[in-house]
């Protein structure tokens, strides 16, 4: 498993079936999450990934090692292979919310 600050890859087998795949943003590349607060994103290559959903759930597939990086966070090198991307949740009185850079 890799981290970075909210965003955790998980290593899969495969992309599960039924996966639609997502355009990457075109000025950034494949952003895995966007910082609510700051603008910032963890983003990866798009010359080396592909990012997949099913349902909200959202998945990387990486075809050569590809740098991880962010504004605020140390860069980490990712492995080739499938991943599931999970994005780090609170819990408030009022609401299970995703973290916010």
């Amino acid at each position: 498993m890799i981290r970075q600050g909210d965003v955790l890859l998980v290593p899969v087998d495969a992309i599960p079936q039924g996966a639609e795949g997502v355009k990457p943003d075109p000025q950034r590349g494949v952003v895995l999450a966007y910082g609510e607060v700051t603008g910032h994103a963890h983003v990866l290559p798009v010359k080396s990934v592909s990012m997949w959903s099913v349902g909200e759930q959202r998945y990387v597939t990486v075809t050569e090692d590809a740098p991880l990086t962010h504004e605020e966070h140390t860069a980490h090198v990712i492995p080739k292979g499938n991943y599931r991307v999970v994005i780090h949740r609170e819990y408030s009185p009022e609401e299970i919310r995703n973290v916010a850079d």
